[in-house]
């Protein structure tokens, strides 16, 4: 599978077509039943959840959210290449790969404004979510350079958009990654459109892949769309960065070509700047009924399991929800996480609202 890397940047790999035939039989990868069928499970699962949290949000129960629907092919097929112990570092729209490390119940917790949300991740190897653009990639070569040092088996895994490769802190990544050789994957999420900047005025580069090109190690195009192709790379990748063969070089940048089909956003509106007709195009080739229909063709869907995984799916998105609203936030966390020791000005802030607390009470505090 090792092979998959060694190609043009502009030689995108794919394994199904939009209709869920097997395109490269030689590249379908050597999965159980269970395992096919829990990827499936896991995007559905995905998907739900992000229909689910815009739907919160409009309802003033969630705070703004990114979507991620049409991207959960190269999350859940990539993140389903890794190891447990492998760490993710994500940027914020990535929510397939934390679905595909368990998705704890207080991740919710974070986009309902409680910082636990993000402290949970933790224990699933995955960073804390990260809002600059691409402030996070020099943490994952950081990180990556450190487990080789230790002699870890172990990868840093970095997702970040189309729109991040603008930014200096991608590049710097990339030099040191290559520079030091680190067991780090770059998986760069070309979903067409930063915010309203469509891709095409990101870079005159032909593909995003081939930037690898000038930082010593190899890009690798990918149907972002296809979860089969996206675990075949992704898993040629980390074998790489564990194992490398003579004159190779651990990093590996992997261009996941994909559409967001819904706004940047809770807090965008995508008509403003495509067409519909854009959009429609590109949900012909939904990640989700492409694998549905490869594993409907092979036997291990059928209609009543189709609707069993739609049922268990949102009694557990539910079960999720009712925890996560019932969620007693402590107004001290406000003050906690930014500095490892507090300064006097923030400690004497604190303790002001505690006073105010204490004199009026939180349900005249709250009282619009």
């Amino acid at each position: 599978m090792e092979d998959v890397l060694d190609r043009s940047p502009d030689d995108r790999v794919q394994v199904l077509d939009p209709d869920g035939e097997v395109v490269a039989p030689d590249l379908v990868p050597d999965l159980g039943d269970e395992r096919l069928v829990g990827m499936y499970r896991d995007m559905k699962l995905a998907r739900r959840f992000d229909e689910r949290m815009i739907s919160l949000q409009r309802q003033g129960r969630l705070g703004t959210y990114a979507s991620l629907a049409g991207q959960e092919g190269s999350q859940i097929g990539s993140t389903y290449a890794l190891s447990d112990a492998d760490t993710i570092f994500y940027q914020y729209r990535e929510h397939g790969a934390v679905v595909a490390r368990g998705l704890p119940w207080e991740y919710l917790l974070y986009w309902m404004g409680h910082e636990r949300g993000n402290a949970a991740l933790a224990d699933v190897n995955v960073f804390p979510l990260n809002i600059s653009i691409a402030g996070h990639i020099p943490h994952a070569v950081g990180w990556s350079w450190a487990a080789k040092r230790d002699g870890a088996d172990r990868v840093g895994v970095a997702h970040f958009g189309d729109g991040a490769t603008s930014e200096g802190d991608f590049h710097e990544a990339m030099n040191f990654a290559g520079v030091f050789d680190t067991p780090t994957i770059f998986v760069c999420n070309n979903n067409q459109w930063a915010i309203s900047v469509p891709r095409e005025r990101q870079t005159a580069s032909e593909t995003f892949a081939q930037k690898a090109t000038a930082y010593g190690f190899d890009g690798v195009q990918v149907d972002g769309m296809d979860p089969l192709a996206s675990y075949v790379v992704t898993k040629a990748a980390r074998d790489r960065a564990l194992d490398p063969e003579d004159g190779q070089l651990r990093p590996t940048l992997l261009e996941f070509v994909q559409y967001r089909f819904g706004a940047h956003t809770t807090a965008d509106d995508p008509d403003v700047y495509r067409d519909e007709e854009e959009v429609e195009a590109w949900r012909e080739r939904d990640p989700l009924a492409r694998f549905g229909a490869f594993l409907w063709d092979r036997g291990l869907l059928d209609r009543e399991r189709v609707d069993a995984i739609d049922e268990a799916v949102d009694d557990r998105l539910a079960e999720m929800v009712d925890k996560a609203e019932a969620y007693d936030g402590d107004p001290d966390d406000l003050f906690a996480d930014a500095y490892a020791e507090m300064p006097a000005a923030v400690a004497e802030q604190r303790e002001y609202l505690r006073t105010l607390r204490d004199r009026h009470g939180d349900d005249a505090l709250l009282d619009e």
